[in-house]
């Protein structure tokens, strides 16, 4: 029987955890030849999803869970979830219902088919704000244009991976994660199920869109060097315009004199230079910050309890009991 660890990123999910664990027992109970164990991790939640956890770990014996010590971000979440898995294949996906456990049994079918992954895919976002679905339609199209890591338009978290897969997604350690990134920069065959985006009926969504646009920048500095070749080539081109414009300014004073230069014109000019220089030191701070937290070394994530024990941790009354 093979073993299936589904991972569970929560915060603030008190309301709906026990209706997500029961629904998607309905789903993964028709399963033969598959044993599931859920891996919930709290991600420092302010409510009482931690209680609901160790509820369900008293009233299932498959629930398993980890805290964190404060909140540590989606990404980490799923990175202890992964770290803390042992299953021949692994699942991620959301406490709200948003991923479908209805698509379960089609992803192990597609794994199973010999893909390392199998991932789902929003064919659209109903019940999102216009705004907020543009700015996604556009990251996707912008990112996709300006790194080597390809994502399709409306790809998710939701998907099942091999071990293979899940060992290669470990092997990047790094502090700033963005998964979705990392999914696809790790290779192996990916298939994708299309599905219609699912309005959440229990609970608020946790992103505000300046946590989303974070997110973005996150995304684009971690697999692209872009914008800072960007910034040379717009210093090529001021450049260039700047030697142009004392030609023009020679060539002027030699036929028609020398003339006072027009108040307006240095204004703008000044202007325009300064914001070019404070938005080119932003973009080479974005950078100087990454390379300044991943050198601290820091963990990603610090557990306060869990109920999961290392395999090294298992004593000879575990062994009889099983």
């Amino acid at each position: 029987m093979k073993t299936v660890d589904i991972i569970v990123p929560c915060y603030n999910e008190a309301e709906g955890l026990q209706i997500f664990i029961e629904t998607t027992n309905s789903y993964i109970d028709k399963i033969s030849g598959y044993s599931f164990k859920y891996i919930l991790v709290d991600d420092g939640s302010r409510d009482g999803t931690f209680k609901v956890m160790k509820s369900l770990a008293a009233q299932y014996s498959n629930v398993k869970y980890i805290s964190f010590s404060r909140n540590f971000g989606k990404e980490a979440a799923m990175y202890a979830g992964l770290q803390n898995s042992s299953g021949d294949y692994v699942i991620v996906m959301d406490a709200d219902l948003q991923h479908p456990p209805a698509m379960i049994p089609d992803m192990i079918a597609g794994v199973e088919e010999g893909y390392d992954c199998c991932a789902a895919r929003r064919t659209s976002r109903k019940g999102e704000s216009k705004i907020r679905s543009f700015f996604s339609r556009n990251f996707y199209k912008f990112s996709n244009k300006i790194t080597d890591v390809k994502m399709p338009y409306g790809a998710v978290d939701f998907r099942i991976m091999s071990r293979q897969m899940v060992d290669a997604v470990l092997s990047l350690c790094e502090v700033q994660r963005f998964s979705k990134g990392i999914f696809s920069w790790v290779g192996f065959e990916t298939k994708w199920l299309p599905y219609e985006n699912v309005e959440r009926t229990i609970g608020t969504t946790k992103w505000s869109f300046w946590g989303l646009f974070k997110y973005a920048i996150d995304g684009i500095t971690a697999f692209s060097v872009a914008p800072l070749r960007f910034i040379s080539l717009l210093g090529i081109i001021i450049s260039a315009c700047a030697f142009i414009y004392a030609i023009v300014v020679l060539f002027q004073t030699l036929i028609f004199g020398i003339s006072v230069p027009g108040y307006a014109t240095t204004l703008i000019i000044t202007l325009f230079l300064g914001g070019i220089i404070e938005f080119s030191v932003g973009i080479l701070g974005e950078y100087i910050g990454r390379i300044y937290m991943e050198t601290k070394k820091r963990p990603i994530y610090l557990t306060k309890e869990t109920n999961i024990k290392k395999k090294d941790e298992f004593s000879f009354d575990d062994e009889l009991e099983e």
